[in-house]
């Protein structure tokens, strides 16, 4: 899985290439388990066909059963990851190809440069009401 980007430059643009190269790896892994998901529910409905004739061809019922239970397999295995991986983010355990932890911290950090503007106004206030004569 090479995401990295291309040569020279660096900086900051790689590092969102980076991520976005991710990302995009993500979205294809989706897409692949939507196949996936198409392929197996294809052998259920061929399982149901061949079942309801007289007389079913097991083979192809031990056949399409056999690939049903490994397309579910691989779409638990691979959901499962992703799950993992959403559960990170959402935690802001550190990760690769996300600035979701480093947000968070700036965003908190300016809720506390709002806050302690806001106490300061009020102890300026109390000050200069203290001052007066």
């Amino acid at each position: 899985m090479a995401t990295a980007s291309g040569g020279g430059g660096g900086g900051a643009s790689g590092a969102s290439g980076y991520g976005l190269g991710l990302a995009n790896e993500r979205l294809r892994i989706l897409e692949e388990l939507e196949r996936e998901i198409g392929a197996a529910l294809q052998s259920a409905g061929t399982v149901i066909l061949e079942l309801s004739k007289e007389k079913p061809n097991e083979r192809l019922l031990d056949r399409q059963a056999a690939q049903f239970v490994a397309s579910v397999q691989k779409v638990e295995s691979e959901l499962s990851a992703q799950i993992r991986y959403l559960t990170q983010v959402a935690t802001g355990q550190p990760h690769e190809g996300s600035s979701y932890s480093a947000r968070k911290d700036c965003q908190m950090a300016l809720k506390r440069v709002d806050y302690a503007q806001v106490k300061l106004g009020e102890l300026s206030r109390t000050c200069e009401q203290m001052l007066e004569p």
